[in-house]
């Protein structure tokens, strides 16, 4: 099996010997899902972070209502869980849906708990995904607490620049805060400016 993409996104952060790297491929597991079906969803066990190798993902928190807030989107060559409850093996909050069509590595709690043990410097790599995670997320928090509603726009569009053109307004709007209302007024108002 290939897993081309995960070694060099692991190269980014670690080094690993031949005999490491057949420890960890012999963990994952590489599933297709179509899109619009779900990796995972919200009330089932979170037992699985996934690495994204082709497509693009997202994770979105459902309220009693039934009203969707996206928190985040996944695209190739990222890692996604819910992960407060996959580090400590509850039931999800999120749901994790197929944006389009996707191939991605998943690895099991438990597996990467034996990767600590097998293979240190994986403590290391995941301490860097966590951190990088949280400083992300920190940011995101400050932007929608401090910018317009435009601005975090302009954000989203030169972060996820694919990924604008593939998901619904009312999914771009949600993970902005915003009424899809809103985001279609953002846009005309824009559209207007460059003319």
């Amino acid at each position: 099996m290939d897993h081309q993409s995960i070694i060099e996104n692991i190269n980014k952060h670690i080094v690993l010997s031949e005999h490491e790297l057949l420890i960890f491929q012999s963990r994952l597991k590489k599933k297709k899902i179509d899109r619009k079906s779900c990796l995972l969803t919200q009330g089932q066990l979170c037992e699985y972070i996934y690495f994204v190798e082709s497509g693009a993902l997202r994770a979105f928190y459902l309220d009693e209502s039934g009203k969707e807030s996206t928190i985040m989107f996944a695209v190739k060559d990222w890692w996604v869980t819910d992960m407060y409850f996959f580090i400590n093996q509850k039931p999800a909050m999120l749901t994790i849906e197929a944006i389009e069509d996707s191939l991605v590595y998943q690895l099991k709690k438990s597996d990467l708990d034996d990767l600590y043990v097998a293979v240190p410097q994986f403590e290391k790599l995941f301490r860097i995904l966590m951190q990088n995670a949280y400083i992300r997320e920190q940011l995101r928090v400050i932007e929608n607490l401090s910018l317009p509603a435009e601005q975090r726009y302009d954000i989203f569009i030169k972060k996820y620049p694919k990924v604008a053109l593939k998901v619904k307004q009312k999914q771009i709007a949600s993970y902005l805060g915003i009424t899809a209302e809103f985001l279609s007024m953002i846009k005309n108002k824009k559209a207007k400016d460059l003319k």
